[in-house]
């Protein structure tokens, strides 16, 4: 649990919820929301604070880190009006859960023989008693607990990765590669009878650009890339260029519009090798 001092900062905080939770005199919006209705906000929240340090912006950091907290604080109050649990019991929980599954930090017989233990042993370790609480809550598939609302890319590589540790896994980056291309096939195969019969062919053509996204994420854990992360990368990257394309089509005096598609790709070209100097 948090020392007295910690508890005083976290205090103010709670004392706000609790008045903007107040049904009397509380704020109109925030005495409307529920468990569900916040959940965006914390997703949007989350990915700031991933924005954050991906940009390395460490001023803003604190901020975004403080808006995400709010969140958690949020979900505590609707807890509590509930009669369910409070920020207490999340602190608990956590505080639990960490000592619990770091038996080489807070284990009974601590001693320095703590120093050989090394990152993949210790998450071995984690993953053990993962599982083995998996089982005293009776879950009947590996795949039980992973959250249905975490971004498609991030879930697929949680199945993948949670399957592999049985031994579900390609050894090899070969064979995984050649699923992808595979899977490349079977969408362009499907693909050549969208256009003259799409009711019958695009959800055909949906279902296999899932597959090959699907290779795709495992291709990338493979390669011990994520890709989320990787994808946020060149969407942001695409728009950097993107914005120097429609500068130069502003500086010819031709509206963007009004270019063919060769002229933008000689824009393209021009501010990659802007970039790359």
């Amino acid at each position: 649990m948090p020392n007295n001092a910690e508890s005083n900062v976290i205090a103010p905080l709670l004392n706000i919820m609790e008045k903007l939770r107040d049904p009397q005199t509380g704020c109109p919006w925030d005495k409307q929301q529920d468990f569900a209705s916040i959940v965006p906000f914390t997703l949007e929240e989350a990915y700031e604070v991933a924005d954050a340090i991906e940009q390395a912006d460490f001023t803003a950091l604190p901020d975004e880190l403080g808006d995400l907290l709010f969140q958690v604080v949020f979900y505590c109050q609707l807890g509590k009006e509930q009669g369910m649990f409070d920020f207490a019991d999340v602190v608990t929980r956590i505080c639990n859960k960490l000592t619990r599954r770091h038996p080489h930090v807070f284990g009974e017989k601590v001693t320095e023989a703590n120093a050989l233990h090394t990152a993949t042993s210790v998450k071995q370790t984690w993953d053990e008693i993962k599982q083995s609480e998996r089982q005293q809550k009776q879950q009947l598939s590996l795949l039980d607990d992973i959250p249905q609302v975490l971004p498609a890319l991030n879930r697929a590589i949680k199945i993948q990765k949670r399957v592999a540790k049985v031994g579900f896994d390609w050894p090899e980056l070969g064979p995984v590669v050649a699923k992808v291309h595979e899977e490349i096939d079977e969408v362009l195969a499907e693909a050549q009878f969208l256009q003259a019969e799409p009711e019958i062919y695009q959800p055909k053509v949906l279902d296999e650009m899932g597959d090959l996204l699907f290779a795709v994420a495992n291709m990338a854990r493979h390669l011990g890339v994520d890709p989320e992360q990787a994808l946020r990368q060149a969407n942001q990257k695409f728009e950097t260029r993107f914005k120097g394309v429609e500068q130069l089509a502003q500086q010819s005096g031709v509206a963007m519009q009004d270019h063919t598609l060769a002229e933008l790709d000689q824009y393209w070209d021009q501010v990659k090798k802007q970039q790359r100097q």
